[in-house]
């Protein structure tokens, strides 16, 4: 009697199991069968059989999401999944098209005309007018043309004018019209002259020009180096009496150097030495040190012939 009563009882487990069991279709138009067991942002977890089976909630139908959404537990899930009704729809903006007012295209278009009819063309044509001026001018001095004769031609006829000066030939140059006075020089020259007879007038007719190892060399003079109109320093020393360092040469062997300096005046034979801030100077007397901001002025007088 046990017995009976044990197996009534797992047959009405099974019984009551099997009636809690869920069927639910998929959007692919499958469908799935089991217990919900677990739910989350992901999906459930159905119990079908012996087995367990994940399924996805994008993966159910829209009438599926929307028999879970009654139950509160599901509805926070669902409810980003199911699609809005068109009721549900905002109304969309109505499109509202503005009149343009659009620009009338000549019925016979023309380019010449386009260009006098707009501004951008007025500039163009003023250029290009200019443009033609110039031309003109410069095949007036290739083509040795009258200037006035070219530009006005090309003023009236723009492009054509210029266009025929350059196609036309270069003009001859007219030959040289030989004068009497002339004609007769050139005859008494190539005619042969007798032996002891005069020169004729165009044979002795020389010029006769001063020439020019006769004029006398200036004689040099003196020059003055004061300072406040020249900075005494390395560089202008080196540049300017560049003859006068170590062996006389160029300038030195015609100008002899005085120094001038607030010890005193020195003749100097030559520069023996250049520093940053100072020279030495040799001397009839011997070595002499002079400071270039003690220098008040060097003087450069001609040696005697």
């Amino acid at each position: 009697m046990r017995k009976i009563l044990f197996i009534f009882s797992c047959w009405l487990v099974l019984l009551s199991g099997a009636a809690r069991a869920e069927s639910f279709t998929l959007a692919d138009g499958g469908a799935v069968s089991g217990d919900i067991l677990k739910s989350d942002d992901n999906g459930i977890m159905l119990r079908a059989g012996d087995g367990y089976t994940n399924v996805a909630w994008a993966r159910f139908s829209q009438d599926t999401l929307k028999q879970l959404a009654q139950n509160p537990k599901y509805k926070q899930y669902v409810d980003v999944f199911i699609e809005p009704d068109k009721s549900q729809h905002p109304a969309s903006a109505e499109i509202r098209l503005n009149t343009v007012t659009r620009l009338e295209r000549p019925a016979h278009p023309s380019v010449l005309g386009g260009l006098f009819k707009s501004p951008v063309g007025l500039l163009m044509l003023v250029i290009i007018y200019f443009a033609n001026i110039y031309a003109a001018l410069e095949v007036a001095l290739f083509r040795g043309r009258p200037l006035g004769q070219v530009v006005a031609l090309s003023a009236v006829l723009p492009l054509i004018g210029p266009a025929v000066f350059l196609a036309l030939p270069m003009p001859k140059e007219p030959e040289p019209v030989e004068t009497p006075e002339e004609a007769a020089a050139a005859a008494a020259a190539a005619a042969p002259r007798k032996p002891g007879a005069a020169p004729t007038k165009a044979t002795t007719d020389i010029e006769i020009v001063e020439a020019s190892w006769k004029k006398e060399d200036k004689k040099p003079e003196s020059q003055v180096f004061a300072r406040g109109k020249f900075t005494f320093n390395k560089r202008f020393i080196e540049t300017k009496f560049a003859g006068y360092i170590g062996e006389p040469k160029g300038d030195a062997k015609k100008f002899s150097m005085e120094a001038k300096t607030g010890a005193g005046q020195f003749m100097v034979e030559y520069i023996a030495q250049i520093g940053l801030n100072e020279m030495i100077l040799e001397t009839p007397n011997g070595q002499v040190t002079v400071p270039f901001g003690d220098i008040l002025e060097i003087k450069l007088v001609p040696k005697p012939a």
